[in-house]
């Protein structure tokens, strides 16, 4: 099943938990020191990098859904 990655912008607190855990989903954008979501719908075989990177964000604003 895909998934779909979120995060919440205004909740950001930009401490690239997400992107150490998933590179290739998640980067920091260098003007507003948040997140930034390379990949909406990553591929399954991301999934597990994804859900780290989730479970690593202190701010707890990444969302991963099935959809």
């Amino acid at each position: 099943m895909a998934i779909r990655v979120s995060v919440d912008l205004d909740g950001c607190m930009g401490y690239a938990c997400c992107m150490m855990e998933a590179p290739n989903v998640f980067d920091i954008d260098d003007e507003s020191g948040k997140a930034v979501l390379l990949v909406e719908n990553p591929p399954e075989e991301l999934r597990d990098d994804v859900e780290r990177g989730a479970r690593s964000c202190p701010a707890r604003v990444i969302a991963v859904e099935e959809v």
